[in-house]
C-alpha cells in the first residue's frame, strides 16, 4: 500500500487528514519535528507528500526544494495561503498540485487517488539510503550532504550501496568483491581496493564526508 507523508504543523489538521487516509488503507505519517524533515522523509520513504507552506523553522518551499534535490515523488501543497503568488510559486518550486484550505477531505482522497494513479502505473519510487546526513540515491548514483552532491561510478555506487545496507556491520571484502562481479566479469582485490580509496577520496574532497568508510584490520569495511 502507498505510504503518505504529511508535513503539516496543525495537529488537528494533520490527525483528520491521517485518519481519513487510513480509512481508504493507506499508510501515513505526520512530521514532529519540523526542524529535521529530511531524515524523516529518507527513514519514511514516501510514494506522496501532502506539505503546507507555513511551517515552524523553513516554510513548505524551503522543504519542497531540498526534497527536490534528492526525489521526484508528488508533493501536493495544502495551504489557505492559496493566491495566485503562491499557487505559481508552489508549482515552480516543484510542487504537483495545490489544494486550498479548508478542504474536503474527500476531495483531498480523490486528489491522492489520482497522483498516485498517473505517477506509479509507468514509474518507480526513488530510493534513498541515507545514515549521519549523508543520503545515497539509489535512482541516480549520487550522494548529498550538507547540500553538496557528487555522483559515483558504477564501482562506487556498489560499494556505498552494500555498506550502508549493512551499516554498523562489518562487510567483509570478500562479499563486497561479489557485489561488484554482479557488474563486472571480472575484479581484483586490487580493484577493490584502488575503488575504496577512490570513493572515501571523493566524499571528503567533493562533500566533506572524513572517514565515513572505515576499516576493520582483517575483516572489511564499515560505516557507522
Amino acid at each position: 500500500m502507498h505510504k503518505i507523508l504529511i508535513i503539516e504543523d496543525d495537529e488537528i489538521i494533520a490527525k483528520s487528514i491521517e485518519k481519513e487516509l487510513s480509512n481508504w488503507g493507506f499508510i501515513s505519517k505526520c512530521i514532529t519535528d519540523f526542524q529535521n524533515i529530511i531524515p524523516q522523509f529518507v527513514e519514511f520513504d514516501p510514494q506522496l507528500i501532502l506539505l503546507d507552506i507555513t511551517l515552524p523553522f523553513f516554510n513548505g518551499y524551503h522543504w519542497c526544494s531540498e526534497i527536490r534535490k534528492l526525489s521526484k515523488v508528488p508533493i501536493v501543497f495544502i495551504s489557505s495561503a492559496s493566491d495566485n503568488m503562491n499557487i505559481v510559486m508552489a508549482m515552480n518550486m516543484g510542487g504537483d498540485d495545490f489544494i486550498s484550505k479548508p478542504f474536503d477531505l474527500h476531495v483531498l482522497i480523490a486528489k491522492t487517488q489520482a497522483i498516485l494513479r498517473r505517477t506509479y502505473s509507468f514509474s518507480t519510487q526513488t530510493n534513498l539510503l541515507e545514515h549521519n546526513g549523508a543520503i545515497l540515491n539509489i535512482n541516480d548514483n549520487s550522494i548529498s550532504y550538507n547540500g553538496e552532491k557528487v555522483e559515483l561510478t558504477k564501482n562506487e555506487y556498489k560499494i556505498l550501496q552494500t555498506l550502508l545496507e549493512n551499516k554498523n556491520k562489518t562487510v567483509s571484502r570478500d562479499n563486497l568483491m561479489i557485489k561488484l562481479w554482479e557488474t563486472d566479469n571480472y575484479v581484483e582485490e586490487n580493484t577493490l581496493n584502488v575503488n575504496v580509496t577512490r570513493l572515501r577520496k571523493k566524499l571528503l574532497e567533493s562533500i566533506g564526508l572524513n572517514n565515513f568508510i572505515k576499516t576493520k584490520k582483517g575483516l572489511g569495511y564499515i560505516v557507522e
